[in-house]
Order: structure tokens, then C-alpha cells, then sequence
């Protein structure tokens, strides 16, 4: 064969340079397999659901018994800019949550809601000790709210869906509750409870106020995450680490301080932000809520686009579903518009998430195995399959 036989063979088979895949359509997005870490029940009911409770109920206390004034009411509220103002629309939720009938049906529905949005796996906390004014005791708010998550789970494969939920106990940091709260995380393990954590307002309610409960925790090899760098700075993030020895960061979004980004582009980290990128101690970040509490301006300015360059164990999280008006769908929506994301960058996220989760490690595996990672290279098929135009139902 003559060299000009070979150039002209190697051009006739030249294989065609693989095309870019465009930003995820909000389709894509949806049918996407999502890991959800941080989600707040008493946050996440459908506005429907509180007025029909209330209602049953005879609480009084609601601005408005119309679903979608009621919802907008929410959202609004919690646009303060405020972490206290934002915590403060909880009372209404909360008020509607004191029976064991309105616990089931809360978690079973949110459940559905998250199934519904492409939720594979996630763990949704609440606190126990919020919902006894009517007279239940901390096991039966328990084994109601777990008894809905079963429930639930059910309801989703009954419509064509699967998904794993797991509860989180939460203690109220402004309380004194702590360590009996870790003590019934710790009873019900094999019940659906995952973990521990602990939340309210930061500010004058530092971590270490419940070391014993973390102590505990830590003695009966449990795993426990703790509302840390959200309204306030590094110091409750490093609290929170070096005192309590959380497994994962709430939020955690305030390491950014800890950050420098020099005037050529060159990144310096601080110590402790060292030592969280090196430790891959997850964050569990909630960008919509986060703009609603002042942690960040836009979406674009948002300190998560950095830390994916960075490449930290960043995970994307609802936080507050009803407050935010939101979903996982709208917010990995909100970061593929400000960061240009693909379904790489979705993946990366959702790995992350999943390889943080408190369930036992094989389970993890399989996960990402047998459903995340076929979940997203089925989406990308479709996509190549329909010559790299948009997904086609």
C-alpha cells in the first residue's frame, strides 16, 4: 500500500469526533436518578395537605386555607433574608403535625412527592420532640413517621417508581434534649432511623452545647450529622468537626470564607477548608435556601460552582421543600443554568450524595452500581440514540 493509499484509507474510515453534550433539558433532569441528603419534613409538606389538616384540626393560626395562597404565603415568608424569619414558618407546619395520623400521611406523601421527582435514595429528618403537644410520646412520633415512610415506599412502587427512605432524628440545638433524642435514634437503627442531627438557629446555640449526645453517638458507632457553616461562620463549622466529629456538614456552605481566590485566578484554601477537602467531609448544600437566608446572593454566585471546581464532597439538597418552592429537579435546574452543568456534573453530585449516605457501604455500592450509574448512561444513550437532540419521551 503507497503512502497515498494509506492517507486516503485513514480518511475514508476517519471515525467523526464525538458532539458535546448541551446543558441537560429540564426533562433530562427530572428522569434523572437523584440522592437526597437534606430535607426537612415539617419542610416539605404540599400546602394542600397543612390546610386540610388544619382544618381537621381546628388550628386557627394559618394566614390563608387556599392551597395556592398558601403556598405562595410560605415561600414568601421565608424570603426574609433571615435564618430566624425563615425558621419562623415553621410553627404552622409543625402545629398540623401533632397526631399520629397527620405524621403518617405527611411522611407517606413526602415520600410520593420525592419518588415522583426521580428520588432514588434519601434520608429526611425531623425532630421528635416537636411534635408531642397533643399528647404523643417520642416512640409513637417515631414509629408514626417511619410507618409513613413505609407507606410511602409503597405507594411509589405501586406507581412505576422506586425509592429508599431513610429518617434522620433531629435534636433542637436551642433545647436540652439531645442526648435523649441520639438514645431514640440509636433504639430505632433497625427501624429506619439512619443518623442524628441537630438544627435550629446557629447563632448562640453552638455544637458543643450537646457534646454528650455526640459522645454517645460516637461510643455506640452511630453516625450523626450536625446544621453547621449555614447563617453562621468557620467557628461552627470546626465546632462541629473537631469537637463533635460530624460525619457530614449541614449546609456547611460558609467554608467558602476559609477560600482566597487571588485577582490571577490562583485558589488558596485555608487550613480548615483543607482539611474538609482532604477528609472528603460531605457538604450538604442547599442552594435555594440558601439564597433565601442571606448565605448567598444568585445562584451564579452561589459558593457551590467553586467547590465543584474544587472538587469537594459537594452534594445538592432540597432543604426545605414547601419554604423554597422546590424540588431536586429545580434546583440541579437552577445550577445547570448558572454553572452550564451537563449530566456529568449531575452524576458527580449525585455519586457524591450517595457515597455520604449512613446506610452500610455495600448498599451504597449497589446503588450507584445498579441504579445511578445505569440510570444517567441510559440518559446519555437516548440522547446520542436521537442524533444529540433533546430527549424524547
Amino acid at each position: 500500500m503507497t503512502s497515498d493509499d494509506s492517507r486516503t484509507d485513514t480518511a475514508a474510515h476517519r471515525v467523526p469526533l464525538p458532539v458535546s453534550p448541551p446543558a441537560p433539558t429540564e426533562e433530562q433532569i427530572r428522569r434523572a436518578p437523584k440522592v437526597l441528603l437534606h430535607d426537612h419534613l415539617d419542610g416539605g409538606l404540599r400546602p394542600a395537605t397543612v390546610a386540610e389538616l388544619a382544618s381537621e384540626q381546628g388550628y386557627e393560626g394559618l394566614p390563608t386555607r387556599d392551597p395556592a395562597e398558601l403556598g405562595a404565603w410560605f415561600v414568601a415568608a421565608a424570603d426574609s433574608g433571615s435564618l430566624e424569619r425563615y425558621l419562623e414558618t415553621f410553627a404552622h407546619t409543625t402545629a398540623v403535625m401533632q397526631t399520629a395520623d397527620a405524621l403518617t400521611r405527611v411522611a407517606a406523601e413526602c415520600v410520593e412527592d420525592l419518588a415522583e421527582d426521580g428520588v432514588v435514595y434519601a434520608e429526611v429528618r425531623y425532630a421528635p420532640e416537636q411534635h408531642l403537644t397533643a399528647g404523643l410520646t417520642l416512640t409513637e412520633v417515631v414509629r408514626a413517621v417511619n410507618e409513613g415512610f413505609r407507606e410511602g415506599e409503597r405507594r411509589a412502587i405501586a406507581a412505576g417508581r422506586r425509592i429508599r427512605v431513610g429518617a434522620l432524628l433531629t435534636a433542637m440545638r436551642h433545647a436540652a434534649r439531645s442526648l435523649e433524642i441520639a438514645e431514640l435514634a440509636n433504639e430505632h437503627r433497625e427501624s429506619g432511623v439512619v443518623g442524628f442531627d441537630i438544627a435550629g438557629a446557629e447563632a448562640g446555640f453552638p455544637p458543643t452545647r450537646h457534646l454528650d449526645a455526640f459522645e454517645y453517638l460516637k461510643r455506640e458507632n452511630n453516625h450523626f450529622t450536625i446544621h453547621a457553616g449555614e447563617a453562621f461562620g468557620l467557628p461552627s463549622i470546626w465546632q462541629a468537626l473537631q469537637w463533635c466529629g460530624a460525619d457530614r456538614l449541614g449546609h456547611g456552605v460558609r467554608i467558602i470564607d476559609d477560600i482566597e481566590v487571588a485577582e490571577d485566578g490562583e485558589v488558596r484554601l485555608g487550613r480548615l477548608a483543607a482539611y474538609v477537602r482532604d477528609k472528603r467531609v460531605p457538604l450538604e448544600l442547599c442552594p435555594t435556601s440558601n439564597l433565601q437566608t442571606g448565605a448567598a446572593s444568585s445562584y451564579a454566585e452561589h459558593p457551590i460552582g467553586l467547590l465543584r471546581e474544587l472538587r469537594f464532597r459537594a452534594t445538592v439538597n432540597t432543604d426545605n421543600r414547601l419554604m423554597s418552592d422546590t424540588s431536586m429537579s429545580r434546583e440541579f435546574t437552577h445550577l445547570v443554568r448558572a454553572f452550564g452543568y451537563t449530566l456529568d456534573d449531575l452524576q458527580w453530585f449525585t455519586v457524591n450524595a450517595m457515597k455520604s449516605a449512613f446506610i452500610p457501604f455495600d448498599e451504597r455500592l449497589a446503588m450507584i452500581n445498579d441504579v445511578i450509574k445505569p440510570g444517567y448512561a441510559a440518559l446519555r444513550s437516548a440522547w446520542l440514540f436521537h442524533g444529540g437532540g433533546e430527549l424524547r419521551s
